[in-house]
C-alpha cells in the first residue's frame, strides 16, 4: 500500500503487486537448435540472455581466444571454484537489472543453475531435441569460433557437455520439441506458441 499526501487529507491507493519474472530456459544438445529460437524470439520483442556469451565475456577479460576448447576450460573452471551454478550467477545483474515480465535464457546446462534461477522469478524449462547428425551439420554451418571443426570435437563437446549435468535439466523440462523435420521459421512460431501458453 502507498501513502499519498495530498492537499490536508492522507489518501491510501493499493497498487498491484509486481508480477513475477518469466524466465524460460532454452536447454539441448549443442547444435538442437536453442539460439534459432532465441534469436527468432528476441525478434518478437522478448528480452534473450546467452548463457554462453557470459562465458565469452569472461574470456574477454582474461584476454583467451574464445576458441571451443578454451571456453570450455573456462566453464570448468568456473563451475570448480564457484559451485555448479556459476554460470547463471554470471548473467544474474542482467536478469536483476531487466525490466521486463518474460525473459529468455539460452543455454542452461545444469540443474544448480536452475536453483539459481528461481531466485529471480518463475522457471519454465523447454528442451530443444535434434539428432546427432542434424546438430552436427547445423554446428558446421553456424561456423561460429567455438563450434566443433571436426566430428570429434563435437563429439568431445557433447562430453563436457553431459559431464556438468545438461541431461537433468533435459529430463526434468516442462516442454519439449523436436527439431530434427522443421524449418527454422516452424521451430522459431513453435517456441512462441509454447512460451504464451506460459504467460497465460
Amino acid at each position: 500500500m502507498f501513502i499519498i499526501i495530498s492537499g490536508n487529507f492522507i489518501e491510501h491507493q493499493i497498487f498491484p503487486k509486481l508480477m513475477p519474472k518469466l524466465i524460460v530456459c532454452l536447454t539441448g544438445m549443442p547444435g538442437a537448435g536453442k539460439s534459432t529460437i532465441a534469436d527468432g524470439l528476441k525478434s518478437k520483442g522478448y528480452e534473450v540472455i546467452n548463457m554462453g556469451n557470459a562465458v565469452r565475456n569472461e574470456a574477454k577479460k582474461r584476454n583467451l581466444e574464445p576458441t571451443g576448447a578454451n571456453l570450455g576450460k573456462l566453464m570448468l573452471e568456473l563451475r570448480e571454484k564457484r559451485g555448479p551454478g556459476a554460470i547463471a550467477e554470471l548473467v544474474q545483474p542482467e536478469i536483476e537489472n531487466s525490466k521486463s515480465n518474460v525473459i529468455i535464457i539460452d543455454g542452461i546446462r545444469s540443474y544448480p543453475e536452475i536453483e539459481v534461477l528461481k531466485k529471480y522469478g518463475i522457471v519454465k524449462l523447454l528442451a530443444i531435441h535434434a539428432s546427432t547428425d542434424t546438430r552436427f551439420e547445423f554446428l558446421q554451418q553456424r561456423g561460429r569460433s567455438d563450434d566443433p571443426k571436426t566430428k570429434e570435437n563435437f563429439e568431445e563437446r557433447d562430453d563436457r557437455e553431459l559431464n556438468v549435468g545438461i541431461s537433468n535439466p533435459i529430463a526434468l523440462s516442462d516442454d519439449a520439441i523436436s527439431n530434427n523435420n522443421l524449418s527454422k521459421e516452424e521451430l522459431i512460431e513453435l517456441s512462441f506458441k509454447k512460451i504464451k501458453e506460459w504467460i497465460k
